[in-house]
């Protein structure tokens, strides 16, 4: 029992080490990093109690003159700082969301909401945002799911997310899943958001696409314009407001936003629907890719990057670079773009930060919209896929910014 006591307390102080310290250019180990990491810090919480319990056992229940238990209550007790220090900044993320938005919208930004919809928005946290990791339902949300919207079987369907009450027509946010353009589905991830803002009366809309290596670029974007023009064409039915979708997504679904969002009406990613309107009028990536070309060096470390583009691509940005360059958002940057809400971490091991950063940098020299810019100290990629309390500063935020531009693009329909 000492033994194992110590092998699963040295476990725990290596996991809490991953929530401090940011692993990069690890070749095949980032994967390996990255899990570890994402769980000891966006699980910080539960990390912590887990630790807690565990040293609570060890000095009640075994014999300090073991050498495995001394080794074993060190190793808890560094552990137990270090998990708190990652949880401190879960809380620190409220202050910063505030600062991001206010100085990407202006400090008065919340009057342009009508106090109907603004009253229902929240700056504070609670208790019962977090403690639950996986309790993501909401009161009186439905979810209607596996609607089909394209030829492409199951990864052409779609789940609505929506309050049944109220006749007003209500904005629509689109959610485009991760994973690599491997892997991934619409009921996996971005569940806290999508329930939160139906619950504010949204209808949230998220879809599956065409995955590698089966596909190759484009036929993902296509697919997020075909959910486009389905959206814009059916969503009324279910009470949303066709005329304004905010689209949203993280890591590759943060590429796939962000592309759809600066590519509007793009022809040849239309093919037999060359005529719907695709446009976009907001855009909150997360933790997305910006540029496949790689023109900075910022991703040069990862072998990892290599082997996914290769089988969405099929080929290599040196033999076809403009494939790669027209997959990029960078390159679609244009003054129309929509507003954007860019959130990224700071400890992010898939997606560097400094590539959101170049975006950001990009995107404020050319457009004319205003731009919100977030960035999470010690935020590891997907953190926002469980209930913590950084999760709930997020949503606080993300609903005030999708609330906000809302509200502007009315302001412009009735000038």
């Amino acid at each position: 029992m000492a033994t194992f006591f110590a092998i699963m307390a040295v476990l725990l102080l290596a996991a809490s080490i991953t929530a401090n310290v940011t692993g990069r250019a690890l070749g095949w180990l980032v994967p390996f990093w990255f899990l570890t990491s994402a769980v000891a810090t966006e699980a910080a919480a539960v990390l912590l109690l887990l630790q807690w319990g565990l040293l609570v056992f060890g000095t009640c229940f075994l014999d300090f003159d073991n050498g495995p238990v001394v080794l074993g209550v060190v190793a808890l007790l560094a552990s137990l700082f270090l998990t708190a220090r990652a949880l401190m900044r879960h809380f620190d993320a409220g202050s910063l969301f505030e600062r991001a938005l206010a100085t990407g919208l202006g400090p008065d930004f919340r009057a342009l909401i009508p106090a109907a919809r603004r009253h229902r928005l929240r700056q504070h946290i609670s208790q019962e945002d977090w403690l639950r990791p996986l309790g993501f339902s909401k009161p009186g949300v439905e979810v209607v799911r596996d609607i089909a919207y394209g030829p492409a079987g199951k990864r052409n369907t779609l789940d609505i997310y929506r309050r049944r009450t109220g006749d007003t027509p209500k904005p629509v946010l689109l959610q485009i899943h991760g994973g690599a353009w491997l892997l991934g589905h619409k009921a996996e991830q971005a569940l806290p958001l999508l329930n939160h803002m139906a619950s504010l009366g949204w209808v949230c809309v998220s879809i599956n696409y065409r995955l590698a290596p089966k596909a190759t670029f484009p036929d993902p974007i296509i697919d997020v314009k075909r959910a486009i023009a389905w959206v814009r064409d059916h969503i009324a039915d279910w009470g949303g407001d066709p005329n304004f979708i905010a689209v949203t997504g993280g890591s590759a679904g943060g590429h796939l936003a962000a592309l759809a969002a600066l590519s509007p009406n793009h022809a040849p990613w239309q093919p037999g629907f060359e005529s719907a309107d695709t446009s976009l009028q907001a855009a909150m990536p997360l933790y997305g890719v910006y540029d496949l070309c790689d023109r900075t060096g910022i991703r040069h470390g990862t072998r990892i990057d290599e082997y996914i583009l290769q089988r969405l691509m099929k080929t290599d940005a040196e033999r076809d670079p403009a494939l790669f360059d027209a997959a990029s958002p960078i390159t679609w940057l244009t003054p129309d773009a929509p507003p954007f809400f860019v959130v990224q971490g700071q400890s992010d091991t898939l997606v560097w930060v400094e590539e959101a950063r170049r975006f950001v940098a990009d995107y404020a020299s050319t457009t004319k919209q205003p731009l919100v810019y977030a960035e999470l100290p010690g935020t590891q990629h997907a953190f926002e896929t469980i209930m913590s309390p950084r999760t709930a500063h997020f949503l606080n935020a993300a609903a005030q910014w999708l609330e906000w531009s809302y509200a502007r693009w009315q302001g412009r329909q009735d000038d």
